[in-house]
């Protein structure tokens, strides 16, 4: 045989294929972006920057990751596409060299009861063919294991045909691992029937105590005038057959008062007409009500485990499946390291990667049975990043959406590293962020402003970090800005005491939260900021809370609606032209009749994506042409709608449209930061960081005394992190005592007093390690967050 001989020949020039190392935008217009055109490196760490509402997202989400989402989605079959969220043409002139893009947002998770860290990674597939092989008694396939698979045994005469063969199967069972008490929730709901009726009362002196059924009205009559127990007896002296009757009675149909109605036990009937809705839904009465009237408790047959009995008495060295899911995930990985099976070893290999990247990520103190929707947004983004990090995908485009979000200085590293890990795999990686530690290892910068909203949508430098620092952009005047330790700080009036703080990781912590004066409480991410906080400062009349969690509302909603600034507007304007204020809304009599006021129209294509386009008859105006007519101040409704809050704050702020009410408001929201924010713009293009912003101008107006704050610093530029902290200063000067979660250390350096948890996170953490001024944690040094300040004040 002859050999072949293989020649390494130098290549004369580039492949044509190899020369396609660029994503070239062309022109882009999506929302405020003013015919933007950049080319991005592929292979390579790409940064967007720039003040809030520049532009960013708009790039980098709206026009390179919609565009790959939409074309990827135009491969699956028209019947395919039909249960795919319908994406429309971003508005660009060219986009060239796109791959497939991976979005790893900061939405988060559902939450589903049944939808845990555990079953959104693939660590609990993998944990339950582990035990399903290994598991003694042994008890059947990975479903028996499944929390979410109920057994099921069916009876029955299936015929198979084979041929000339018939056989014929009597049984089927399937056998699962969901709990059959509480259904794989982990709690039970019960009712209180303390809240339905006071006993001590008879039904003709009103014992029912659920809105709507007292007084005369056909609800109570239904049960004085049934017949089956004397309407003056009280409730306590009822016999068994009585009350059985009074609460839990079948549908029976019978006359009362002369008319043919149902009669149902007031138990089915109440969870009928209220406790099955969903309670935002409900009005608040009813909703306070039922908030009252139903408790969760944990479920008494799985201990809340969510699993059957028989899931949990199968164990591998005496740990069951329950066990391991509720393990703290760094002392799970330590468990699987030492297991030793070589039947089962490329599944415990996998199974170790997947459990060492939560620690990787900084994840390691969280647990597989941890509800995913109690997961903050920096957590549930990072959680997604797990996916992606054992992925054999090379030369694929991720997004991330500030990935920082909810990480210590400490753990900002952990998240480079792995960023330049994903580069360093053969991928795109663009990311939206304003930490200077993310910006400096970037390999190409995109800055984008120089203002926000209107003053935005432009490219102001493109380059290495080197060209940013030496540029004369906002990012670049503001990339080594470091915060100063306060040199006097304010005396607190009194203090907040908590005792023996127990939720979740917290270990019995004791601390009292000084008032009237600006208190950081921080540590790394899972130290139990969060815990203590929320799980330990009451509700209660007087303390407001603020956090990053969507706002409840459809694409309809916007900042005008949530903040009640639509009603003093609408009300001068009826008043300028002598009309009813219910003209000028868009969801009420105002509304343009094609598109009921949405602006745009949805056309359903049957099997095919839906599409939405805008409305021809009010062009995206949302209101019916006569309603345009009316002016106030020179400008129509729709006009004054489009107006930014700085805009609208100067409109009515003075002159002929002077409204004192909306000027207020809008006043609020330009403190805040969202000066950039269109009036009308909808809710659902949010990100989190405006979204707490916008919160915290509606609730500034409240007579709370305490402000609890969670990452106000969520989403803003260095240039607008001393807006914020002018903000802050000037709440505690109106006499607030404000509390803020936080990592951003120019609020640390800003701060009155500091509370630091830790030393770690998840088992490690959970302790008290510092409480004092900022200027002590520096000197002492003695915390790794005292360090981290330490270094960034210079000192």
């Amino acid at each position: 045989m002859s050999k072949v001989t293989k020649v390494d020949a130098q290549s004369p020039a580039l492949h044509a294929a190899d020369s396609h190392d660029l994503i070239r935008v062309h022109g882009a217009r999506v929302n405020n972006l003013k015919d933007v055109s950049v080319e991005i490196p592929k292979r390579r760490l790409t940064v967007f920057t720039g003040v809030s509402g520049s532009g960013k997202s708009s790039l980098v989400f709206g026009t390179v990751a919609a565009e790959s989402q939409r074309l990827i989605n135009e491969t699956y079959s028209a019947f395919v596409q039909g249960f795919m969220p319908t994406l429309t043409r971003p508005e660009v002139d060219v986009l060239d060299g796109l791959t497939t893009a991976i979005i790893v947002d900061q939405q988060r998770m559902g939450a589903d009861p049944r939808s845990t860290v555990g079953t959104a990674t693939d660590a609990n597939a993998m944990l339950r063919i582990l035990f399903s092989r290994l598991g003694t008694p042994h008890i059947g396939p990975p479903s028996a294991y499944a929390f979410n698979v109920p057994s099921v045994r069916a009876s029955g005469a299936i015929t198979v045909e084979r041929g000339a063969r018939k056989t014929e199967k009597a049984t089927f069972t399937r056998t699962g691992g969901m709990c059959p008490r509480c259904e794989g929730r982990g709690t039970v709901s019960d009712i209180d029937l303390g809240q339905l009726f006071d006993d001590s009362l008879s039904l003709n002196e009103g014992a029912i105590t659920v809105p709507g059924y007292k007084g005369g009205g056909w609800n109570s009559r239904l049960y004085i005038e049934s017949g089956f127990f004397d309407p003056d007896k009280p409730i306590s002296k009822f016999t068994k057959k009585e009350l059985h009757d009074f609460l839990h009675r079948e549908p029976t149909r019978m006359k009362i008062a002369g008319i043919n109605m149902t009669y149902e036990g007031l138990i089915p009937r109440v969870q009928k007409s209220m406790l099955s809705k969903d309670t935002e839904a409900l009005q608040p009465h009813i909703r306070e009500f039922v908030e009252r009237a139903v408790t969760f408790t944990t479920c008494p047959e799985c201990d809340g485990t969510r699993l059957s009995e028989g899931a949990r008495s199968s164990k591998i060295e005496g740990i069951s499946i329950a066990d391991a899911c509720a393990m703290q995930i760094s002392d799970l990985a330590q468990w699987v390291r030492d297991l030793d099976e070589p039947s089962v070893a490329p599944l415990l290999t996998k199974l170790r990667h997947t459990l060492d990247s939560f620690g990787e990520i900084g994840l390691g103190y969280l647990a597989l049975d941890r509800p995913a929707g109690t997961l903050s947004g920096g957590e549930a983004q990072r959680v997604k990043m797990i996916r992606h990090l054992g992925s054999s995908l090379t030369d694929v485009t991720y997004v991330f959406d500030e990935p920082t979000v909810g990480l210590h200085p400490h753990d900002i590293q952990r998240m480079n590293d792995l960023l330049l890990r994903l580069r360093d795999k053969g991928n795109t990686v663009l990311v939206v962020e304003h930490k200077p530690e993310v910006i400096a290892i970037a390999d190409h910068i995109v800055d984008l402003g120089p203002g926000a909203g209107t003053e935005g949508g432009t490219v102001c430098f493109e380059g290495t970090v080197e060209g940013l620092r030496a540029g004369g952009t906002i990012t670049g005047r503001h990339f080594d800005d470091r915060a100063a330790l306060k040199q006097t700080v304010r005396k607190p009036d009194g203090a907040l005491e908590i005792r023996r703080a127990s939720a979740n990781n917290l270990h019995d912590v004791d601390v009292d939260v000084p008032l009237g004066v600006l208190t950081v409480i921080t540590g790394v991410a899972g130290s139990g900021k969060s815990s203590l906080v929320h799980g330990s400062i009451p509700a209660a009349a007087g303390v407001v809370s603020v956090d990053q969690s969507p706002i409840r509302g459809s694409r309809r909603s916007n900042p005008a609606t949530y903040t009640g600034l639509l009603e003093p507007i609408r009300k001068a304007f009826a008043k300028a032209n002598g009309v009813k204020p219910a003209l000028f809304s868009a969801n009420s009599e105002g509304a343009c009749p094609t598109c009921n006021g949405a602006g745009v129209v949805y056309t359903d294509l049957a099997m095919m994506a839906g599409v939405a386009s805008t409305c021809e008859e009010c062009e995206g105006k949302r209101f019916e042409a006569s309603v345009l007519d009316y002016r106030f101040g020179g400008r129509d409704i729709s006009e004054v709608l489009a107006l930014s809050v700085t805009e609208a704050e100067e409109f009515f702020g003075a002159g002929e449209a002077h409204t004192p009410a909306a000027h207020r408001i809008l006043e609020r929201l330009a403190d805040v930061g969202l000066g950039y924010l269109t009036i009308g713009q909808p809710l659902t293009t949010l990100s989190g960081g405006e979204r707490q912003r916008l919160k915290l101008a509606t609730h500034m107006a409240d007579k709370g005394g305490v402000y609890v704050l969670d990452e106000p610093t969520t989403g803003l530029h260095l240039a607008d992190v001393e807006q914020l902290l002018g903000l802050l200063d000037r709440l505690v000067d109106s006499g607030k005592s404000v509390i803020v979660i936080e990592h951003h250390q120019a609020v640390m350096a800003h701060a009155d007093w500091i509370i630091d948890l830790g030393p770690g996170a998840g088992h490690d953490g959970g302790r008290i390690v510092f409480e004092g001024t900022p200027a002590d944690l520096v000197a002492a040094r003695s915390t790794l967050t005292g360090k981290h300040l330490a270094a960034y004040v210079g000192s």
